[in-house]
Formats: C-alpha cells, sequence, structure tokens
C-alpha cells in the first residue's frame, strides 16, 4: 500500500470508530511510525510501505480506535510552543490551559516573581512560566508521585530542572513561604459526571480530573488556604469547570478576596478566575 491508500484507508477505519478528525490522526500516526514531520506525508503520497512499517501503525491504530487517546500513542504534546512528555501519569494538557497560560503572561507584571503551580500535572504551567520569565522562582506542587516525576523529566528535556522546584503537597500542606502568583488546574469534575466524558478524558488518571460530587470543592478549599500564601496583593488564578463562575466568585468574595474577575476560553465558556488578596 502506498502511503496515500494507508492515510485514506486508516481514515476510515476512524470514520467508523466515531472518532473526531479521523483523517489528522491518521497522519499523526503514521508519520511517528515513519518519523516523519506530518507535512512531509504530502511529498510521499505514492510512496510503498513495507511491512515493517505498517506493522507498528496497524498496533497503534488499533489502539487508538479503542480510545486511547492520541498524544499517549505519540508520547509527546505541544504546549504553548514547547514538546512536553505525554502519558497516563498525569492529564492531557487541554488547549484551555494554554489560554490560562498566555493570560498569565501578560498579567505577570515582575519577571522575578515567585510563582506556585498547585497540581502542576506533567508541569506545563509552571515550565512555560519558568521560559518566558527566566528571573521568577517556581514551586510546583502536585499529590501524585507519578505526576512529578513525568514532570521533572519534562523540566530536564526542556532545560528548565534548575528554575522549577517541585513538592509533593495535598495542595498548600506542605507548602511553605509566600507567593506573588497561586496558579491552579484543579480538578473540577463531578464524580457524577463521569458518564459524559469521552473514552480518551477517562485514560487520564482519576485524581487529575474528579474532584467529588459537586466538582469544585478543591478549588474551593485552594481559595481558603491561599491567603496565607499570596504576597500583600498578590493573584490567584484558576481554571475551572462549565457552570462553576459565579458560585465561586461568590466563595472569593467571601473570603474578602478583591479585583476578582472571569475570562471567557475560545469556547466563550467562562473558564478563568482570577483575584487579589490584602
Amino acid at each position: 500500500m502506498t502511503v496515500l491508500e494507508v492515510l485514506q484507508a486508516t481514515t476510515a477505519y476512524f470514520k467508523k470508530h466515531d472518532l473526531e478528525s479521523p483523517r489528522l490522526n491518521a497522519e499523526h500516526l503514521l508519520a511517528h511510525v515513519l518519523r516523519r514531520k506530518r507535512i512531509e506525508l504530502y511529498l510521499e503520497f505514492e510512496r510503498e510501505l513495507a511491512e515493517a512499517e505498517l506493522a507498528p501503525l496497524r498496533e497503534l491504530v488499533k489502539r487508538r480506535a479503542q480510545g486511547e487517546p492520541l498524544q499517549h500513542l505519540l508520547g509527546t504534546v505541544e504546549f504553548c510552543g514547547l514538546t512536553f512528555l505525554c502519558d497516563k501519569r498525569a492529564m492531557i494538557p487541554r488547549p484551555e490551559t494554554e489560554q490560562l497560560v498566555e493570560v498569565l503572561k501578560s498579567e505577570i507584571r515582575n519577571p522575578k516573581s515567585e510563582i506556585m503551580d498547585v497540581g502542576t500535572g506533567s508541569g506545563v504551567i509552571a515550565l512555560c512560566l519558568a521560559a518566558e520569565f527566566r528571573g521568577a522562582q517556581i514551586l510546583a506542587v502536585d499529590i501524585s508521585n507519578d505526576a512529578l516525576a513525568l514532570a521533572q523529566e519534562n523540566a530536564a528535556r526542556l532545560n528548565l530542572a534548575e528554575r522549577v522546584r517541585f513538592l509533593k503537597s495535598n495542595l498548600l500542606e506542605n507548602v511553605e513561604g509566600v507567593f506573588d502568583v497561586i496558579v491552579a488546574n484543579l480538578p473540577y469534575v463531578s464524580t457524577q459526571e463521569r458518564h459524559t466524558l469521552s473514552r480518551e478524558v477517562l485514560h487520564d488518571p482519576e485524581v487529575a480530573v474528579f474532584a467529588s460530587t459537586r466538582g469544585d470543592e478543591l478549588v474551593r478549599e485552594l481559595i481558603a488556604q491561599a491567603p496565607s500564601r499570596l504576597r500583600p496583593g498578590g493573584m490567584l488564578a484558576l481554571e475551572i469547570g462549565i457552570g462553576q463562575s459565579e458560585p465561586l466568585f461568590s466563595a472569593l468574595a467571601e473570603k474578602n478576596y478583591r479585583d476578582i474577575s472571569s475570562k471567557t476560553d475560545y469556547s466563550g465558556v467562562t473558564r478563568f478566575l482570577f483575584a487579589r488578596y490584602g
């Protein structure tokens, strides 16, 4: 089979299994197997593929059709222009979180800020901010040893290991000191919504996806804990779930935060909350 024939057959197969963007998935997997850039496939449409190339592709295609995330199969994910290792140890970074990082880049005025990333997962927020603000002091915390190991591998891969400290902590339990910025993309899905999630999301670690019955419990706990770790006027930046903005806005006000504001994501959903304390 030629490259084009394989792409067409794989795309049709993915369509039968109700995958979003079937052609794009097919191109990514074939490019991965051939160790090419995806765009380079278009220059090789007539090339005949050997069995040694088709065999590993078949296995990846089967796993993708069964719902295994594309990012896990590729082993990496692009995020804010950087390439991160990606596997089942931490949640796959989402485009919404990229937007949060971009907003923070414009909000952080002091390039030597002390920043804490709570629930760092694979480390994407902390490491992107470290790459942007070379003078910043950054602490990344997570409750998961697996996630912290992955984040540290990403730090080494990006030559940022000396720029970010990592700490195991349940929210701010083991944290000392005060910070100019605390940012968090915590689990915000209710356990009662499990049946609504895609097969791909269910491959993420449960500890990274689900909070409790309401979904906003961990975010509320962080809102209560953060004042003791924020410098006067320091900022708390949160990524939140659909429908959580109004109650969490009220929770911030009740805890005496000020300058509370919200921003929508690219889909028009209120996804981010920002507030200052003291």
